[in-house]
């Protein structure tokens, strides 16, 4: 058996395209396009280069983008007026703080002030409780991703069994409540897991999500296992020259792909969903802050 590959890339393109589609609707009542505004603080290179990528994916499905910089030894203080400026600025339908912050800015006040209707990560207690009460909400990115992949993968998810392997507030948890949502049976691993290959095992659906290059193990997988690699890490590559890297995930996948069913490839997976749901977000926002119908099934 060798894995089907789920062409993220792909997937979220057509993702981009029909929020589109949906955001032009809108912007017939709204007046104007649906708007997201990031607000990037510092010269982080990656982060930098995510944001890039945000802004022109909302901006080629039609959307505006707005982009607050500000440079690393900003106060906290202004921090949290610029979101409390786009909270009241009714033109402005979702706000991204692009994390890391540096160190001397308390990353949870900030996102604590973020209006819940206007949060296009999912990250506020607002969003949190909503989720965990099944109550309508805007969904964190990547962990919705996830699931959309699984949906596209194998159809219904109900009565799956999937093991999440991370117990983040940004991916492990929120990710185990939306296929709870599905009807999957879940199951959260961490650090303290006892026999956590015999657990993956047991996984119809797999998602590492913890951060650690190549974890889980090819013999950690169930044949025709679908494997949702979240993690993206950077390890060195001699074979591409001194000083080089490449990126792999945090599953090994040249020893799982021989007999997984479906695998996500890093890059080109799960990364390319978790802009493709934040343009989604911004979209449902505009539609549910104007109190307009959203088509079924968006």
């Amino acid at each position: 058996m060798s894995a089907h590959l789920i062409d993220g890339k792909a997937i979220a393109a057509e993702i981009d395209a029909r929020a589109g589609e949906v955001g032009a609707e809108l912007a017939k009542a709204l007046g104007r396009p649906p708007c997201l505004a990031v607000v990037l603080v510092g010269d982080d290179p990656a982060s930098d280069v995510y944001v890039r990528n945000k802004v022109r994916r909302t901006e080629a499905a039609g959307l505006t983008s707005i982009e607050m910089r500000k440079p690393a030894d900003v106060s906290e203080v202004e921090v949290i007026e610029i979101v409390e400026g786009l909270n009241r600025d009714d033109s402005v339908d979702g706000i991204l703080v692009q994390m890391p912050l540096p160190g001397h800015i308390d990353t949870n006040r900030v996102i604590g002030r973020i209006d819940p209707d206007k949060d296009v990560d999912g990250l506020t207690e607002v969003s949190a409780g909503r989720l965990v009460l099944s109550k309508p909400g805007l969904r964190p990115c990547t962990p919705a991703g996830c699931v959309l992949l699984a949906e596209r993968a194998l159809g219904d998810l109900s009565g799956k069994s999937v093991v999440v392997v991370g117990r983040s507030i940004l991916v492990g948890k929120p990710a185990a409540l939306l296929f709870l949502e599905k009807n999957a049976t879940v199951t959260i691993a961490h650090s303290r897991t006892a026999d956590l290959p015999a657990l993956c095992r047991t996984a119809d659906i797999l998602v590492p999500a913890v951060g650690r290059p190549q974890m889980i193990r090819g013999d950690w997988v169930k044949p025709g296992a679908c494997v949702l690699d979240v993690g993206i890490n950077r390890i060195d590559a001699p074979e591409r020259g001194e000083g080089k890297a490449r990126l792999v995930g945090d599953a090994a996948f040249d020893e799982i792909v021989g007999h997984a069913g479906w695998i996500t490839p890093v890059p080109g997976g799960i990364g390319p969903m978790t802009i493709a749901m934040l343009l989604r977000n911004t979209v449902i926002a505009a539609g549910l802050r104007s109190n307009q119908p959203l088509p079924d099934g968006f």
